[in-house]
């Protein structure tokens, strides 16, 4: 397993993580955790992508992470889960 294999492996579990805790309304989408997992998660996946030159899966794995970093800063004060 090479090391982008490692990075995008490690993004596609934590995007999933969010999704999961989210389906079962253990985590919502107007937290900073939830736009947190989705920034750590997309930015990996992004870089593994650079790593093997596949640029549409950068691109969108980009702007993926830079929706969930606006989400993160626009969560209000005081919403944890």
């Amino acid at each position: 397993m090479s090391l982008s294999d490692i990075i995008a492996s490690t993004g596609v579990i934590i995007l999933l993580i969010a999704f999961l805790l989210n389906l079962y309304k253990k985590l919502s989408t107007q937290s900073r955790w939830y736009s947190g997992m989705n920034f750590i998660g997309a930015g990996l996946c992004g870089l593994s992508s650079f790593m093997i030159s596949f640029y549409p899966f950068v691109v969108l794995e980009s702007i993926w992470a830079a929706f969930a970093l606006f989400s993160f800063f626009k969560v209000p004060r005081g919403t944890s889960v």
